[in-house]
């Protein structure tokens, strides 16, 4: 008898992995999620009154998060998950072969970095692979829709970590440009298959408008970048050593003009604010090119 089920919600995971004849790899950052009851919990995570309507997968796999993410869409919903592994989106297409022909799923095969990812799409949830969590996640944090994505704990907290942290930094103010991030559920390692050497963590992300201006989105985010290369030095001295990163011709500039709390400080002491009103002298004064 076959141990397919007909309804979505339904499928086992540790069954879906044996259908898909996979084992995952460590090697290649294949750790599949084989806890129900953390499967169960993870797309009621996004933000209460979210649009399902479209609901974006980076990184299917055996299809355990996207069974749920079905079940849980509305009755005209629908899911695009996006798979590199062409065995994986095989797979996929077949186990899923009435959802796809009902139009509910829609599998895109290749890289999350690369592929041209639908326009309407209105949340993501997803078990993002940990070796590209941070290029993924700024590629998703533009979209400006509620997420729900699984990380390496380490890398959760540094995403909702506030100024004055030893966990705050630039992945806490780029996200916290695009969104309020919150841990809401710490994941084992016995969650799952085979079993990471780290601890994962579910992280919300609600979208939202930052509360300061900046003059240029691109150009604040690689200030950011620019001066948490050196958040041990001062901020003077992080701004004037990193010209280079931020393509500053005038550092000296900005330096001259800024106030003298923000420039005494360390980048990790600045809020999200903060820096935006040093990126907005910055691209006033220092000449980006």
């Amino acid at each position: 008898m076959s141990e397919r089920p007909v309804t979505a919600g339904t499928r086992d995971p540790d069954a879906l992995i044996r259908r898909a004849g996979a084992r995952g790899d460590p090697n290649h950052d294949q750790h599949f999620l084989v806890d129900d009851r953390v499967v169960d919990r993870i797309p009621e995570y996004l933000p209460e009154g979210a649009d399902r309507s479209h609901v974006l997968e980076v990184g299917g796999g055996p299809g355990v998060l996207t069974d749920r993410l079905l079940a849980s869409a509305p009755a005209d919903g629908r899911v695009t998950v996006v798979e590199r592994d062409p065995m994986f989106a095989g797979f996929l297409r077949e186990e899923f072969a009435d959802d796809i022909d009902e139009g509910r799923l829609s599998i895109l095969e290749g890289d999350a970095l690369e592929v041209d990812l639908p326009d309407d799409v209105t949340a993501s949830v997803s078990n993002l692979p940990y070796s590209v969590s941070s290029e993924i996640t700024f590629r998703l944090l533009p979209l400006g829709v509620p997420m729900v994505l699984m990380f390496q704990r380490e890398f959760a907290e540094r995403m909702a970590a506030d100024p004055g942290t030893s966990e705050y930094g630039r992945l806490s103010v780029t996200a916290g440009h695009y969104a309020d991030v919150a841990v809401v559920e710490p994941v084992p390692k016995e969650a799952f298959s085979p079993a990471p050497a780290v601890e994962s963590s579910v992280v919300r992300v609600t979208p939202r408008a930052p509360d300061y201006d900046v003059p240029n989105a691109q150009f604040f985010l690689q200030f950011v970048t620019a001066v948490f290369t050196q958040r041990r030095k001062t901020v003077r001295n992080a701004i004037r050593n990193t010209a280079h990163i931020s393509e500053l011709d005038d550092a000296d500039a900005v330096v001259e003009r800024a106030d003298e709390d923000l420039l005494s400080a360390r980048a990790g002491d600045l809020s999200p604010a903060d820096f935006a009103a040093l990126a907005a002298l910055a691209w006033e004064y220092g000449e980006p090119r």
